[in-house]
């Protein structure tokens, strides 16, 4: 059982849970926002508009807020960097296939719904270079705002490779749309 706004806000089981309950209300959004554009833009584009742009909100900020997460000494350590390419995944393999799965599917789905919708919303950006250097970008401030903010956590650039990996493959799945 979740006790106190740190249980809902402060835990990983917290914000799925609070994401999951939230859902209702991005449904809601979406079909509002349409509604609202159904006039100016038609119907399709309208909802397609609605759509991207709750998704790319409702799909992301979980992600992001899991990952800004403190750690259990957090304050009290100072900010670990990791720049050298595949260490840190090579370390996460060597963890056991259970943990390293985890570790990258996660990382892999951080900007995945940015990576889909935001083809979607923005066609200047309906590319998968563009895509991968937005969610790169994108991923580079996440892990600098890890250091800085002192989080216990390491900021590796193998974070940033998965993350923007994760937005490109969801880039090509959007492809169709």
């Amino acid at each position: 059982m979740i006790k106190g706004w740190h249980g809902w806000l402060g835990t990983f089981t917290g914000v799925v849970l609070l994401t999951v309950a939230v859902l209702p209300l991005a449904a809601l959004t979406v079909w509002a926002l349409a509604r609202r554009r159904r006039g100016v833009t038609g119907a399709a584009p309208a909802w397609r508009m609605s759509l991207a742009e709750v998704g790319i909100v409702y799909g992301t900020v979980p992600w992001v807020w899991m990952i800004m997460l403190p750690g259990g000494r957090a304050g009290e350590v100072p900010g670990r960097v990791s720049l050298v390419p595949v260490r840190d995944l090579l370390t996460i393999l060597a963890a056991g296939p259970l943990t390293a799965t985890g570790q990258i599917v996660g990382n892999l789905l951080v900007f995945a719904a940015l990576g889909f919708f935001v083809p979607l919303r923005f066609a200047s950006l309906a590319s998968v270079p563009r895509v991968l250097a937005l969610a790169a970008g994108c991923s580079v401030l996440v892990e600098v705002a890890q250091y800085v903010l002192r989080l216990d956590r390491v900021s590796s650039v193998d974070d940033v490779l998965l993350n923007a990996a994760g937005a490109g493959l969801a880039a090509l799945a959007s492809r169709h749309w």
